[in-house]
């Protein structure tokens, strides 16, 4: 997995982040999606775009200056965290579960 991030230079309120999750990372995925503070934690967003060699990859623009909690949502049914996150929280549902964060 790897999370790389680009600020804007036309608009630096902007920071460009680039998800990419490896083939085999998750086993089996099918569909993955990103899902988080910045869309609402929407279960029905797009899904990362699948490669043929079996990786996954998604572009997301956000505002910069914030912190972003998110997961990755497997299959619509099993939620992981990034390795590659800056940093993890609870996530106030579940007691000793958590949530990745970016800050961009």
């Amino acid at each position: 997995m790897s999370i790389k991030k680009q600020y804007l230079k036309k608009d630096p309120k902007v920071c460009k982040v680039d998800f990419k999750i490896a083939k085999g990372v998750f086993e089996n995925a099918e569909n993955i999606k990103i899902v988080g503070d910045f869309n609402e934690w929407n279960t029905q967003s797009e899904p990362m775009k699948k490669f043929k060699n079996g990786a996954f990859s998604q572009t997301l623009k956000l505002e910069s200056g914030k912190e972003y909690q998110f997961k990755y949502l497997v299959n619509d049914s099993h939620w992981e965290n990034d390795p590659e996150a800056d940093k993890y929280v609870p996530n106030g549902v579940t007691e000793g579960e958590t949530n990745s964060v970016i800050a961009v």
